[in-house]
């Protein structure tokens, strides 16, 4: 009997490249590879590399070349690059960066375990051309549904893979099981929504590589949801490049606040997250879902990006920031304990000290419990890219040093307001190091800070309690465990 092939899979970037990880992971196992987590202890390395902004795509490079290090001191005999950077460069990147022994795109994804094999015995599998992948799909998004487009994360079983397949891969019970497997054992996992996006806005190359908005069917999204409380999973991460914009190449664009209440009611799941809002987009009826159905998490990851409406007209975006502000007044009018997050760029073409200015008004204002500012640079095949007025590096760079201050003292004080208030708390991981650590609903994974527990004792991963905040560091929270919650307590 033949030697299994080991296969590692090292995943950058955002909750989307680890879904489309996962369906790699499922695809491989259901061929016959066995999947490890050491890139040293596999016979090939597989890089999901992110392409969205340059020191992303530095950090995809630098994991490209630590993992070719080892074909010089362990197992691994190749190293192969996926992902949004591989996507979106393909052919450059492989010229660029010889020691990749392969750059795949996601066409061929669904062909993975052969591409690996060719790759791995000396072949050669020749890297795509890339391509405007917006212009793959119909330009009506109703007539998207059912095309022969590759969407990385969207994958479902064929009806011809095994019934005895690998522990934690999922089941083809239907033609339209879910293709994945779990490449931890995290209780949170992340769920495709849709792929995409059809905004354009003037910085962003995102659509170009991943393509126009297509969403996933809810009874894929929900299939994918129940497989994935069947693992242990306690909390789901609904995720895409623009939620807001759910079902509206399916007839309906209020079906996400139809499917969350569904999807809360799956057994096992404990928590229901939404991500990546467009605030031009959102509507009365999905914010009343998000504050008012039980499991489902007060939690709003809105895009705003700016505040200063000259800036956003720039950056092709809407909005400013006393629209901002109403919205958020409107959100915690219905549920005061709220969390927001949101992400802005500073120095943009053309922005004034004024602008900068209103920038710093919103977010004095705002009380966001997490802020992300980046520095503005120019991204290839963008409109912004070939814009006049552009700010010198060190303006860019000294307003980024501010902002990034005034962000950290705002985030604090948010967090300082919640002294005293009792949560319910994920439990993520417990150990000796670190004690017992969680997450509350207005704190995403990796993004919002975390709640760190004053003991361990009864904790483990997966249970949700109620906490008190007795207090804070930063963005964290420092908690007494006060109950389980009633979920938990029951069984």
């Amino acid at each position: 009997m033949p030697e299994r092939r080991t296969v590692a899979l090292v995943t950058l970037g955002c909750a989307r490249n680890e879904v489309d990880s996962e369906e790699l992971a499922g695809r491989l196992a259901a061929d016959g590879w066995e999947l490890v987590e050491e890139a040293a202890d596999a016979d090939v390395a597989v890089v999901n590399t992110c392409g969205f902004v340059e020191a992303a795509k530095k950090d995809s490079v630098d994991a490209l070349l630590e993992a070719n290090d080892l074909k010089d001191h362990g197992k691994t005999q190749a190293v192969v690059a996926v992902g949004c950077m591989a996507e979106r460069y393909g052919k450059e990147l492989a010229e660029a960066l010889p020691e990749a022994d392969g750059v795949l795109g996601f066409d061929d994804y669904a062909d993975i375990s052969d591409r690996l094999r060719t790759i791995l015995s000396g072949g050669i599998h020749a890297s795509h051309t890339p391509r405007d992948r917006r212009k793959l799909l119909p330009i009506s998004p109703a007539d998207r549904q059912g095309a022969e487009v590759a969407l990385p994360g969207h994958a479902q079983a064929p009806q011809d893979v095994p019934a005895d397949l690998p522990e934690g891969l999922a089941p083809a019970s239907g033609p339209r099981a879910p293709l994945r497997r779990r490449l931890d054992t995290s209780p949170v996992a992340s769920v495709k929504l849709a792929s995409g996006c059809d905004r354009r806005c003037s910085f962003c190359a995102i659509p170009s590589f991943r393509g126009s908005f297509v969403s996933r069917r809810p009874s894929d999204v929900l299939g994918e949801t129940r497989w994935l409380a069947e693992q242990g999973v306690k909390e789901i991460m609904l995720v895409s490049e623009n939620n807001t914009s759910y079902g509206k190449d399916l007839g309906d664009i209020r079906l996400l606040e139809t499917l969350l209440p569904e999807l809360a009611a799956v057994d096992g799941i404990e928590r229901v997250r939404v991500s990546y809002l467009q605030p031009a987009e959102m509507r009365p009826g999905l914010i009343d879902v998000l504050t008012s159905i039980e499991k489902v998490a007060p939690y709003f990851d809105l895009s705003f990006q700016h505040s200063a409406p000259g800036v956003l007209r720039a950056m092709r975006r809407f909005g400013d920031t006393e629209r901002f502000l109403e919205l958020l007044e409107t959100i915690r009018g219905k549920a005061p304990e709220a969390g927001v997050r949101s992400n802005f760029i500073v120095g943009f073409p053309g922005e004034g000290e004024a602008d900068f200015a209103e920038l710093e008004r919103f977010l004095t204002e705002a009380r966001l419990d997490a802020i992300g500012v980046f520095g503005y640079s120019d991204e290839e095949g963008t409109e912004a890219a070939g814009y006049e007025r552009k700010l010198d590096q060190d303006v860019v760079d000294a307003r980024l040093a501010h902002l990034s201050r005034l962000a950290e003292e705002l985030t604090a004080q948010r967090a300082e307001e919640r002294m005293g208030e009792t949560l319910h708390v994920l439990v993520e991981s417990v150990d000796d190091e670190d004690g017992a650590v969680g997450r509350a609903a207005h704190q995403a994974p990796e993004t919002d800070g975390q709640v760190v527990f004053t003991t361990a004792v009864g904790l483990a991963p997966g249970r949700m309690v109620e906490a008190k905040v007795v207090g804070t560091e930063g963005v964290d929270l420092m908690a007494d465990v006060v109950s389980e919650c009633r979920e938990e307590a029951g069984r």
